[in-house]
């Protein structure tokens, strides 16, 4: 079984950064990617960013691109998503999971997914 867990979520007033950790537990060898995506009320869930566990490439929406990183620690055990500049429009629940195929900003590749953890970015 695989077990993830965010941290890190917080308020924080535009402009300003926070760093989402996600610890991973569990069987991950197959594994294709590990992804952050985010949900605002009312809307599906959204691909923020991804790296690949195989040789770390990384990718990333449009709307965060310049302001976000993903990275993976060397054990392989805890992602991290770094969001800079932050903005009001970024306030969303922010999931961390993972796949073992397709395309990473396909919410429905993925197999197992965290609670989430609520960043709120004010004006």
């Amino acid at each position: 079984q695989v077990e993830l867990v965010e941290s890190g979520g917080g308020s924080v007033q535009a402009g300003g950064s926070l760093r989402l950790s996600c610890a991973v537990s569990g069987n991950t060898a197959s594994s294709n990617y590990m992804a952050w995506f985010r949900q605002f009320p009312g809307k599906e869930r959204e691909g923020v960013a991804a790296i690949r566990t195989g040789w770390y490439s990384t990718y990333y929406s449009d709307a965060v691109k310049g302001r976000f990183t993903i990275s993976l620690d060397n054990a392989k055990s805890t992602v991290f998503l770094q969001m800079n500049s932050l903005k009001p429009d970024d306030t969303a629940a922010y999931y961390c999971a993972l796949s073992y195929s397709g395309w990473w900003a396909n919410p429905a590749n993925f197999a197992y997914w965290g609670r989430g953890t609520q960043v709120t970015v004010s004006s």
